[in-house]
């Protein structure tokens, strides 16, 4: 209780307009039906402090003046102030009246979007992003209320961490039915993307005592931070036509690299059988891992894509996926497969970091699995990124004559070198900027710590990261147009 020194001292009183004030702010609030009336007060009294329209010190009509103004009971007012007094928003002191505190500061919220989005350009061919019109809205709603109806009750409270026994069985027969993987369900954590499976893995090395893990350069720049986040500190290693150079991988003194073999990001080759083979003797040599992002392992223009790593040896290769590229990047969800030897730490860590993916996306996404519909899903992407890949080459054959694409028709981009005469790069690159076209150079994806020679060609060639996904043919041959017409400016 506030003692009489205490409130002699209190704030003076402020103009009889303060009631008015009061009455205003407040009257909104009494129009609610009255179940909620008191609720709508203490709500509407609230913020008018948070905000700042009734400053520190502001001195309140008394609970039979207020209500009287406001037509409702003095009891409701009465609540009102004793539960915002407990709250710290108001003070209050026998026979001094109630005052606005001084605790609160003005809050002034905003909903800030923090999502990479670059707007204003007149072509975008930053590379990372699928059509997102692609996104199957009929189906994953139909398989969205055939959960809903179904779903027992139990399956609504915290899931297993590593997920739901029912989307582990679909995941394992979708793997070991089209990437070639050894897919034991009690193996498969479902997680929140690849980013979430390259954090939960990081974690788990460093709790073996692996203190650095080796990484492709060039090579996706995310890697980097997650580890690090992690505790391990990633080492960047060259490749050369075949994948990831093991010599310098053996001189490194790391047990784990993380591979893209099936597609290696972002130089667009996939690492022949015989590089497979000695990255998997030089991860047994060490009892190390190797770490398989395979991000787009689906799409494959020209054959029957190459089968994932993992296959070949279960117990050494940790393989990680997302309906990212497939679906969309927003649905937060993908898979992966652990080694045994990682598998408890990877799993605990699972149950600390957020107890077990949403219960509902993952039975949708199940369901999704076994009525066929990621399987057509699949092959209406594979169409449309083929029929745009085929644009984009042909657009820049025509608009940026001598253009050599590199890397195997798969993926949702392609590495372009431009000849000599397009160059220098930074010359380049500054004429598309100025036209509105967003590009990516190689070069951006080669990792600061690494020693490495240059990423280019030919000493002045242009080599460019385009993406393709995301854009119609007709948005990627004006596109490629633009980039013409701006090296002839």
């Amino acid at each position: 209780m506030t003692s009489s020194r205490t409130t002699s001292q209190g704030p003076p009183d402020v103009p009889e307009s303060a009631g008015s004030a009061a009455w205003e702010l407040l009257l909104p609030a009494v129009s609610a039906p009255a179940r909620t009336r008191g609720r709508s007060l203490q709500a509407a009294l609230r913020e008018a402090v948070r905000s700042g329209r009734l400053v520190p010190g502001t001195r309140l009509p008394s609970s039979r003046d207020l209500a009287a103004d406001l037509g409702v009971s003095r009891g409701l007012v009465t609540e009102a102030y004793e539960q915002l007094t407990a709250e710290g928003y108001l003070r209050s002191g026998r026979g001094a009246g109630t005052w606005v505190g001084g605790a609160v500061r003005a809050a002034h919220p905003r909903a800030r979007d923090l999502a990479p989005r670059i707007p204003g350009a007149r072509a975008d061919f930053v590379a990372g992003t699928p059509d997102l019109s692609l996104f199957p809205r009929t189906a994953w709603a139909t398989a969205h209320r055939g959960v809903l109806a179904e779903l027992p009750h139990q399956d609504l409270g915290y899931p297993d961490p590593r997920g739901l026994p029912r989307l582990r069985a679909a995941l394992a027969e979708l793997l070991t039915r089209r990437r070639g993987v050894v897919a034991d369900p009690e193996r498969i954590v479902v997680v929140s993307g690849v980013a979430q499976a390259t954090t939960l893995l990081g974690f788990a090395l460093h709790a073996h005592g692996v203190p650095s893990v080796g990484v492709e350069n060039p090579g996706s720049p995310q890697h980097d931070a997650l580890y690090a986040a992690a505790g391990v500190t990633p080492l960047p290693l060259p490749l050369d036509e075949d994948g990831i150079r093991v010599g310098p991988l053996r001189a490194s003194g790391v047990r784990a690299v993380v591979t893209t073999p099936s597609h290696q990001f972002p130089t667009g080759i996939a690492y022949s059988a015989r590089r497979r083979a000695e990255l998997l003797d030089w991860a047994r040599s060490v009892d190390g891992f190797v770490l398989e992002d395979d991000y787009d392992g689906d799409f494959r223009y020209d054959r029957a894509p190459v089968g994932a790593l993992q296959g070949l040896d279960p117990d050494r290769v940790a393989y990680a996926g997302s309906v990212s590229k497939s679906l969309a990047p927003g649905l937060r969800l993908g898979w992966l497969l652990v080694p045994e030897a990682l598998a408890d730490e990877v799993v605990e860590r699972k149950r600390t970091m957020d107890l077990g993916h949403p219960t509902i996306d993952q039975a949708v996404f199940a369901r999704f699995l076994e009525r066929g519909d990621y399987d057509r899903q699949l092959r209406r992407c594979q169409r449309a990124y083929r029929e745009r890949r085929d644009a984009l080459v042909s657009a820049l054959d025509e608009h940026l004559p001598g253009t050599r694409v590199s890397g195997i028709a798969a993926g949702l981009h392609v590495i372009a070198t431009l000849p000599q005469r397009y160059g220098p790069q930074e010359t380049f690159l500054a004429r598309l900027a100025a036209a509105g076209v967003l590009v990516r150079p190689l070069s951006d994806y080669a990792h600061a710590r690494a020693e490495h020679d240059d990423e280019g060609g030919p000493e002045g060639d242009v080599r460019l990261v385009l993406g393709y996904a995301h854009l119609s043919a007709t948005r990627i041959r004006d596109g490629v147009r633009l980039m013409g017409e701006a090296t002839r400016e």
